[in-house]
């Protein structure tokens, strides 16, 4: 794309002679002409001297003076050398002249007949070409030139140029390596038919070799680079490097080309009978036969706004990296604007990749890029820079009617016709959201390291200033909480930038069919906005994902019970869900929460306690969860299961069972032997139940002990035993129920209601059974005399008087002892604060429990006394209701 990249003015014109070679100095011209004399120009309104560093005027020349006789014959070619203050020039021999004085300093006369030189100023060195002979001289400080080398070459060299060590020529048909120690030669390819060979030094230390109209890039040692090849119009005979542009001189213009790949066309500047082309300091000098023009940069800011207007951003951007260092700024600016044009340009063409590449250049706001994606929800904070909106979805639900280009009140030729149509656009437009979302991903894939970084720090630095007591303004924060449903939002940038990187890449991939890399983006370290992605997740029915959002967000609770309800519908042959759940993966998502949340762990491990046994127990024993905690919860959630628990435990280590859980060891596990005795307790007649109590072990067998104690009457310890000991409400109720049974059936009377006497211990969990110990102790003392019989009223004299108290001491039982006058007589309100609780928890559920499936059996009066004045009115009302009917 053609811009201005050189403004062309006329130095000089009407000169009287021919012009043979030109040349600059400062801000002078130097013009060889063909009468052998040297004319010197110099600006016409600058009238202060200048010095050899200063540039060229945009300006008209005046002749400053005429050096008649510079040279006896027609220059061919002059060069300034400005590190030596010295002229060269080549006419009938090489000469050197003095600057600024154009003192004749030296002449090699070896030089005589010579074509071609070229100079190397880091070494001093100079080769110059005679018939089919190579020569090199090096500069001896003030004494002149010594000779070096001098080489014999196939042909006569045309053009030739120094590369590094050694020289390239352009001889003939063909372009050789001469190698300046020992004068062997490489061949590098042959040169056009047409235009005679040409060789051109690049900044770079490479070289340009020109074949016909193509100018081929190699190296020093020849070899071709990869940067491709320059196309110009037509074969030049000169060609000049300006940085960023070469300038070729061909047969009817000049024209300047880009020096980036692919070398683009730039300007063209037409002059008529252009004979040489020269390289100065700031520009570009063109002799013609009588006049000498100038070829100035036109500013890169002016060429840069030419360059973007136009739409050739490439280029803008290549001449962007060029302007000076003390202008860094303007620089970022021009480059971050011409990105984000150019951006625009390539995403409204279909060049979505291309263009998140220049938007990730431009260090835009990555809020600015999703807004072109009006389908991507964004936490409702964050602030959007909106650019014109394109839709990204591609069928019926994705693209506007408009979008497939059909107006509405147009003709259609036929049904089947307008169908193919549709169908040919919904799937144009399904690949093109595809192709813009993937682009997408790239994109803040590239973008979400750095900004996942910055939100660590963050972190990092808000934890240590809370550490060392500088937490005043984290009541200004929002925080990501461990547990609970915390939201992301921070007010400081990094991390809220970070979660809608995050909120918007999990939804590219979803929307993309990668559900396998959305888990991946949840496993690891993110800031996902938990509300959007569980609302995204949930309608997309990603159970997996959903799974690992509320583990990483530590909704342990919220991720279980989803599980729970995926291993359900998995268990159903029509259920709609791809992966199937097992009952194996609560397991697997419990074990890391075993040493964090051991209550929760208990709490759903009882879900699949039944159809993984083996897994679970090895869970608990695995998981270091208190052992004492996990045999409690057994007891009470799952008492069948409990046995098999304390089995594993002992088969594990012997040892490291608690006096408690071998106890609850002897409880639970009934051997053969075990289940006889407690059948024969059961069944048997005649035996002394006080003397086999003091044969039971203190802290075991208190199935046992609750059958003995039950023949002896002592209905309340049997109670508390199974309450408190057995953990077992449920042989409690049993209980009471055979003996209520057995009262009725042989008109036997109980001093209370045994359902109430189960009430109190429900009542009072934690009051000491001193009452009833001494009851015991009483009943087995050496002064009773009297034998009890199992099934009588009578008692029994022991042979021994020691009774261990630990018999009747039950742990977590309360008294219970009732008098006759407290359940058949009235009581005041002030009774009722005997069975009020001490500042423990009452099993107030158990006790509702009780009333609720025995209240035909118990007096209603009697119960709402015995309950505790705290119990709440209402509670009273209803149970009392409930059981004697009364609604007054």
């Amino acid at each position: 794309m053609v811009h201005s990249a050189y403004d062309c003015v006329q130095l000089v014109a009407d000169c009287p002679s021919k012009i043979d070679a030109v040349e600059s100095y400062g801000s002078k011209l130097l013009a060889a002409c063909s009468d052998g004399s040297l004319r010197i120009y110099s600006p016409q309104c600058h009238s202060q001297p200048s010095d050899h560093h200063s540039p060229l005027h945009q300006e008209p020349y005046a002749l400053e003076k005429t050096l008649a006789g510079f040279a006896r014959r027609p220059l061919i070619s002059m060069e300034v050398l400005h590190s030596r203050e010295l002229l060269l020039s080549l006419s009938e021999s090489i000469a050197f002249h003095r600057l600024p004085s154009f003192e004749t300093f030296a002449v090699i006369t070896k030089a005589k007949g010579a074509n071609a030189f070229d100079w190397d100023d880091r070494r001093g060195f100079l080769c110059f070409a005679r018939q089919k002979r190579v020569c090199i001289f090096r500069h001896d400080g003030g004494r002149g030139f010594v000779e070096v080398k001098e080489f014999g070459v196939p042909d006569v060299v045309k053009s030739m140029c120094w590369c590094g060590e050694n020289i390239c020529l352009g001889i003939r048909r063909e372009y050789v390596i001469l190698n300046a120690t020992n004068g062997a030669l490489s061949e590098v390819f042959t040169s056009g038919r047409l235009a005679p060979p040409l060789v051109v030094s690049l900044p770079s230390g490479e070289l340009l070799l020109g074949k016909e109209n193509i100018g081929v890039f190699v190296d020093q040692n020849g070899k071709l680079l990869p940067e491709g090849r320059i196309c110009w119009s037509e074969a030049p005979t000169e060609v000049v490097i300006q940085k960023p542009y070469a300038a070729a001189l061909l047969p009817r213009f000049v024209e300047i080309r880009s020096l980036r790949d692919p070398y683009p066309l730039i300007q063209t500047v037409v002059l008529r009978n252009v004979r040489h082309i020269r390289h100065s300091n700031n520009s570009v000098i063109l002799a013609l036969d009588n006049s000498i023009h100038g070829l100035f940069p036109v500013p890169l800011g002016a060429q840069i706004v030419q360059l973007t207007a136009s739409g050739n951003f490439e280029e803008a951007l290549s001449l962007c990296k060029l302007l000076p260092p003390e202008d860094a700024s303007l620089r970022a600016a021009k480059e971050g604007s011409i990105h984000i044009r150019y951006a625009h340009y390539l995403f409204e063409n279909g060049s979505y990749e291309e263009a998140m590449e220049h938007f990730l250049a431009s260090q835009v706001d990555i809020t600015y890029v999703l807004s072109l994606y009006p389908s991507i929800i964004l936490p409702k904070t964050t602030i959007v820079h909106e650019p014109q909106k394109l839709d990204i979805y591609g069928d019926a639900s994705y693209l506007p009617r408009g979008s497939s280009g059909l107006s509405d009140d147009m003709e259609y030729p036929s049904t089947s016709h307008m169908l193919e149509s549709d169908e040919h656009v919904a799937l144009e437009s399904k690949k093109t959201s595809h192709n813009m979302l993937m682009a997408l991903i790239k994109y803040l894939q590239k973008k979400r390291n750095s900004f996942i970084e910055k939100a660590t720090a963050e972190g990092t630095e808000e934890v240590v200033l809370d550490a060392v007591g500088n937490n005043f303004a984290s009541y200004n924060r929002f925080k990501k909480t461990n547990k609970g449903r915390g939201s992301i939002p921070i007010s400081s940038g990094a991390r809220e930038m970070a979660s809608i990187l995050d909120t918007a890449l999990l939804q590219a991939l979803l929307l993309t069919g990668q559900s396998s890399a959305a888990l991946e983006l949840l496993r690891g370290l993110n800031y996902c906005d938990l509300k959007i992605c569980e609302e995204i997740l949930q309608k997309g029915n990603h159970h997996a994902a959903l799974l690992e959002l509320y583990k990483c967000n530590s909704l342990h609770r919220e991720a279980l019970e989803l599980l729970h309800k995926l291993v359900e519908e998995s268990k159903s042959s029509q259920s709609e869900i791809t992966h199937r759940f097992k009952p194996e993966d609560i397991v697997e998502y419990l074990k890391p929460l075993c040493g964090t949340d051991p209550i929760l762990v208990l709490e759903f491990s009882m879900l699949v306690l039944e159809s993984c046994p083996t897994q679970t127990i090895e869970l608990f024993l695995s998981g270091n969860i208190p052992a004492d905690m996990v045999n409690s919860y057994l007891k009470q959630h799952s008492p069948n299961m409990q046995a098999r628990y304390l089995e594993l435990m002992l088969a594990m280590n012997e040892n490291a069972i608690s006096g408690n859980l071998q106890s609850e060891m002897d409880e639970k596990v009934y051997s053969p032997t075990r289940k006889k005795l407690l059948s024969a307790l059961e069944s048997i007649s005649g035996y002394n139940p006080e003397t086999l109590l003091k044969r039971f072990p203190p802290d075991a067998l208190y199935e046992e002990r609750a059958i003995l104690l039950g023949k002896m009457n002592l209905h309340e310890l049997a109670l508390s035993l199974y309450v408190h000991k057995l953990n077992v409400p449920e042989m409690a109720l049993s209980y009471c129920d055979r003996v209520y049974e057995s009262m009725h059936q042989t008109s036997v009377k109980y001093p209370n209601n045994i359902y109430l006497t189960l009430m109190q211990i429900y009542l009072n969990p934690r009051r000491t059974t001193a009452s009833f110990e001494d009851k015991i102790i009483n009943l087995l003392s050496p002064q009773n005399t009297t034998t009890r019989k199992v099934g009588s009223a009578t008692s029994v004299k022991p042979k021994g008087a020691r009774v261990t108290k630990k018999i009747a001491s039950i742990e977590g039982a309360e008294d219970t002892k009732v008098s006759s006058s407290s359940t058949d007589s009235s009581r005041s309100d002030g009774d009722g604060d005997e069975f009020s609780e001490d500042g423990s928890t009452i099993m107030l559920d158990k006790v509702l429990d009780l009333l609720g499936r025995r209240w035909d059996r118990i007096n209603g009066a009697h119960a709402l006394k015995l309950l505790p004045r705290e119990t709440k009115l209402q509670v009273c009302i209803a149970c009392c209701c409930a059981i004697d009917g009364d609604h007054s």
